[in-house]
C-alpha cells in the first residue's frame, strides 16, 4: 500500500489529509499520515484571539489524534529534522516531555508521496533585539505564551496603587494580525473588570501599532485601511505609519529616527517567511521568502513526488507576482493538491492550480469588521463593513470547519462553540 505523508497540520494540511483520507485512506488505497509538532490545530487567523484570551483552544481547537481516529489516518507528533528525497523518507526529532525526559526516540517515516505544509514564521529582517524581547504569533504555543504574559500584566496594573499606571503594548506590523490584536486587547482590557480585576479597563491600556509602510493594511485596498485606521484611532490606539523599527530593547522599540516607543509587552508581526529549515536542507529551489518553488500542479521543481502547499509554497503567477500567504490560498491549494494526488492513483491527468482572490476581511473585535469581496470581473470588488462583513468573516471560519469535519459534525461543532461562548467565560484566565 502506498504511503502519503503530510508535514504540517495548518489550514491547508489538515484539510488535505481529511480529503485524502476520505478518498483513499478509508478505501484502503493508501496509508495517510499527518506530522505536526503540536497536539492541537487552531485556525491560524484566530491565533490573535488565543493570544488575547477571547477563545480557548479546548473549545475552538481540533485535537489531531482524535481527528485522525475519526477520519482513518495516522497522526505523528514530532518535528521534521531531515528529508532524504532520493530514498524517500523523513526523520523526526526525538520527543521529550516538559521535564526533558525522552518519550520517543528519533523516528523515520518513509513515503511514496510527501506534502510539505509547514506554514510560515514572522520575518524579523535581522532587526537587533527582536528575537530576544518580542512575542510572536506564528503558532499556538507562541499565542499561549503571550496570553500568559498579558494576564500577568493585567493583574499588575489592576493591583497598582498608582491610578496613572497603565499597560503599554507595542505591535510592530500593521497587517491583519497586528490590527486585529490591537482591537482585541482593547476589548480584553474592559472584559477584565468583570473577571476579578475591577480596577482594570481600556483607559489603563495604551496600544501602539508601528507600521514601516505609508499605511496600515498595505495588502488591502486603501478604503479598507482608512476605515480600519479610523476604528482603531477611535479606540485610542496609537497608529504610527511610515515608522521603521531599527531595534527592540527590553522596554520598547527604537525607530530609525531615534524615537523610542516604550512598552511592557512587545509584539512582532511584520511580514512572514517560510521556515529557514526549508532552505538549510539544500534540497529545494526557494524564493526570497524561503518558499519552496513548485510547478503548475504544486509539485516541487526537484521531485514530482513532493508537493508543497500553503504559506511555505512559492507559486509564481503569470503576472510575476507570488500567491500571497493567506488562509484562502492554503484552502485552494489543499483542494488542488488532494485532487492531483488522487489522480496520480487513478492514472488521470493532473489539474493546474490557479489562485482566485475572493477578497479580504479584517475583524476588529466587537467594534468593527471591514473588507472587500472580489467580483467575477478582474479587479472588481465590493467594499463591505459592519454586520455583513462580520457575517462573511464568520462564514470563512465555518467553511474551514466543514472542510475538516464534514457538514454534520461541522454544524454540531459550530453549535457547540456558540453554546460554549454563551454560557462560558468571555475571557480565558489561565
Amino acid at each position: 500500500m502506498k504511503k502519503i505523508v503530510v508535514v504540517g497540520g495548518g489550514a491547508g494540511g489538515l484539510e488535505l489529509v481529511t480529503r485524502l483520507s476520505k478518498k483513499l485512506g478509508r478505501k484502503g488505497l493508501a496509508e495517510v499520515i499527518l506530522v505536526d509538532r503540536s497536539k492541537t490545530h487552531v485556525w491560524k487567523p484566530l491565533l490573535h484571539e488565543v493570544a488575547a484570551g477571547v477563545i480557548d483552544k479546548n473549545s475552538d481547537g481540533v485535537d489531531y489524534r482524535m481527528h485522525a481516529v475519526r477520519n482513518k489516518y495516522q497522526f505523528q507528533l514530532g518535528n521534521m529534522q531531515h528529508l532524504d528525497s532520493e530514498k524517500k523518507f523523513i526523520v523526526l526529532d526525538p520527543l521529550f516531555d516538559d521535564e526533558g525526559q525522552e518519550i520517543l526516540p528519533e523516528r523515520t517515516i518513509d513515503y511514496d508521496y510527501l506534502v510539505l505544509s509547514m506554514g510560515s514564521v514572522c520575518n524579523d529582517f535581522g532587526t537587533p533585539g527582536v528575537a530576544e524581547h518580542c512575542y510572536f504569533l506564528d503558532s499556538l504555543k507562541q499565542a499561549e505564551r503571550f496570553h500568559k504574559a498579558l494576564l500577568n500584566q493585567l493583574l499588575r496594573i489592576n493591583q497598582s496603587s498608582t491610578e496613572q499606571s497603565s499597560l503599554h503594548v507595542a505591535i510592530v506590523g500593521g497587517g491583519a494580525t497586528g490590527t486585529e490584536l490591537a482591537a482585541q486587547l482593547h476589548h480584553v482590557a474592559n472584559l477584565a473588570r468583570a473577571y476579578g480585576m475591577p480596577e482594570m479597563s481600556s483607559e489603563r491600556l495604551r496600544v501602539s501599532i508601528i507600521e514601516a509602510g505609508p499605511r496600515i493594511l498595505p495588502a488591502l485596498p486603501e478604503r479598507i485601511a482608512a476605515s480600519a485606521k479610523k476604528a482603531l484611532t477611535d479606540l485610542g490606539v496609537n497608529v504610527m505609519e511610515s515608522a521603521m523599527v531599527s531595534e527592540a530593547t527590553e522596554d520598547g522599540f527604537i525607530t530609525k529616527t531615534g524615537d523610542k516607543v516604550e512598552a511592557d509587552l512587545l509584539v512582532w508581526s511584520a511580514g512572514v517567511k517560510a521556515p529557514e529549515f526549508l532552505v538549510n536542507m539544500g534540497i529545494f529551489e526557494t524564493n526570497r521568502a524561503n518558499q519552496i518553488l513548485v510547478n503548475s500542479h504544486l509539485q516541487t521543481t526537484v521531485s514530482t513526488d513532493i508537493f508543497a502547499i500553503g504559506d511555505c509554497c512559492g507559486f509564481q503567477q503569470k503576472d510575476g507576482t507570488w500567491v500571497p500567504p493567506r488562509a484562502q490560498s492554503a484552502h485552494q491549494m489543499a483542494s488542488v493538491a488532494a485532487g492531483n494526488i488522487i489522480n496520480l492513483f487513478k492514472g488521470k491527468p493532473l489539474k493546474a492550480y490557479e489562485y482566485r482572490d475572493y477578497g479580504s476581511l479584517v475583524h476588529l473585535s466587537k467594534y468593527s469588521t471591514v473588507g472587500s469581496l472580489m467580483g467575477a470581473l478582474v479587479n472588481s470588488s465590493m467594499f463591505i463593513e459592519g454586520r455583513l462583513a462580520r457575517l462573511v468573516y464568520i462564514s470563512l471560519y465555518n467553511m474551514h470547519q466543514y472542510a475538516i469535519h464534514g457538514w454534520f459534525k461541522g454544524t454540531m461543532t459550530l453549535l457547540g462553540r456558540k453554546v460554549s461562548n454563551f454560557v462560558g467565560p468571555k475571557l480565558k484566565l489561565h
